[in-house]
């Protein structure tokens, strides 16, 4: 139970410093976060979500929501965004605190077939309103899915493998109204029971992260009000929920578990080496062979592309959070909190959460030398259980005998606001992890200012049901029009 009691400190204690709101500064989601990611869009994690489920009746359930392809523009056709075959998609999970997310493991992996009149006839698009509307993922009115993918869900325990559903269709980007009359209904049809109440949706979806993107690149020139420059755009999204149960270490749900924390990463891989086939059949073209190869992994939101040195991104990104340990000095001195000295020219300093050594405490004025900075408190929310663990691990952490709140409630501000069941204990999609990040990482000046990017909700109404991400932005009709 000491997370629990963790988090409830965390949260009261930050309580403590919220004096007032007022703009400030902020930075950037899991968006093109590293060198080499940034040119493997379909392998790129735009965010990971885990939360208790929030839906009326499903409170005993855990989901698990891995958004990638980042800054899908709703128009592109002919050749629409689709998972990728060569990709092999993970959700990851610890579930005895030893920091190595090896307990768990759910795996995702597509096919790709071209089929129907779009094959038949050669047609140069791959969804088309021929013989008529595309109303079904299979069957009679699925004639105009022309590119059609499936997937596979795998467990995995131990050495032991469970494939918890095969042959599942994926739902295809929303090319517009006349070709897809009613997009809901295939997302209805495409959410699959994998049996004891658990459920897995892939498929298209709106970027759920909210953020002025542009302002806080252009060195952090922020406005009021600030612009949702992800609002538009789409993501592809796998979404998962099980019982707790098949998560926790003794196999008990919520109340019962002597095991209430998690901790959990996503991440995606591809085959050591790549070979393009030259077949006429309906093959994949791109094949792999080798070992899988770790490409990027995504637990805490904006640590690799705040927290980590560019020289130092890729690596990060190919290494196990179980290995966090070789990055320590980067939240020791943190580089964004001197950047908000340097451009806000408010004073950073500790939050309550570090050890006695934690510094700048009190805030103190910049020191470019970064000499100045010892920040354990941000090693402690990121990387620990607790603030005696001796295991550093970048895990997404969750514990699951706190319980969630009806989304009519959630804060975005989470536990700046009292709201426990959010960032950093587990995430949701309102999570505003850019306001509360920068307010963290800048300390009780910051928390006190309320900084932050003048962004505060999702272009799209967030549902309170699986697969809990917004509907996507069709083709035809979306104009990006930010205000």
């Amino acid at each position: 139970m000491r997370r629990f009691s963790y988090t409830a400190f965390v949260g009261l204690m930050v309580l403590a410093l919220v004096v007032g709101l007022a703009p400030s500064a902020t930075q950037a989601a899991s968006h093109r976060e590293a060198p080499l990611i940034s040119m493997d869009p379909n392998a790129d994690i735009t965010d990971f979500f885990m939360f208790r489920s929030y839906e009326e009746g499903n409170d005993d359930k855990i989901v698990l929501i891995m958004d990638v392809i980042p800054g899908e523009e709703p128009s592109a056709g002919p050749n629409y965004y689709n998972f990728d075959p060569t990709v092999l998609y993970a959700f990851n999970i610890d579930n005895n605190m030893d920091g190595k997310a090896d307990d768990v493991r759910f795996e995702i992996q597509f096919k790709t077939e071209f089929r129907g009149v779009v094959k038949d006839l050669g047609l140069f698009l791959s969804y088309v309103a021929v013989p008529g509307p595309i109303t079904a993922l299979d069957g009679a009115g699925s004639e105009g899915l022309g590119l059609r993918q499936t997937y596979t869900v795998t467990m995995v325990r131990g050495n032991k493998r469970t494939v918890l559903g095969k042959g599942l269709f994926a739902v295809p980007s929303n090319v517009g109204p006349r070709t897809m009359p009613d997009y809901e209904s295939l997302v209805q049809q495409g959410i699959y029971d994998l049996g004891d109440g658990a459920r897995v949706f892939a498929g298209q979806r709106d970027d759920p992260f909210y953020i002025d993107l542009g302002a806080v690149f252009d060195t952090l020139n922020l406005r009021a009000p600030g612009v949702d420059q992800l609002s538009g755009f789409n993501v592809h999204t796998i979404a998962l929920e099980v019982p707790s149960s098949w998560l926790t270490k003794d196999g008990k749900g919520p109340s019962d578990t002597e095991f209430p924390t998690l901790g959990a990463y996503a991440n995606t891989y591809r085959r050591s080496t790549n070979v393009m086939r030259d077949d006429d059949d309906d093959k994949e073209r791109r094949q792999g062979s080798g070992r899988w190869v770790q490409v990027q992994r995504l637990a805490n939101p904006l640590v690799n592309e705040t927290i980590i040195g560019t020289v130092d991104k890729d690596r990060w990104n190919s290494l196990d959070p179980s290995k966090e340990q070789r990055f320590l000095g980067y939240y020791l001195k943190p580089r964004l909190a001197l950047a908000l000295q340097l451009v806000v020219g408010l004073d950073t300093g500790c939050t309550p959460f570090g050890d006695a050594n934690c510094q700048p405490n009190p805030p103190a004025p910049a020191d470019t030398t970064l000499a100045a900075f010892n920040r354990t408190d941000l090693v402690n929310i990121l990387l620990k259980y607790s603030p005696d663990d001796k295991k550093l691990s970048e895990l997404l952490r969750l514990n699951i005998s706190v319980e969630p709140t009806a989304l009519a409630d959630q804060e975005r501000l989470t536990v700046l606001a009292g709201d426990n069941a959010g960032w950093p204990n587990g995430r949701r999609p309102i999570d505003d992890v850019t306001d509360i990040a920068v307010q963290v990482v800048g300390g009780p000046n910051y928390i006190a200012a309320g900084a932050g990017d003048n962004v505060n909700e999702n272009d799209m109404p967030l549902p309170d049901t699986f697969p809990f991400i917004p509907t996507p932005w069709d083709g035809r009709d979306h104009v990006h029009g930010n205000p």
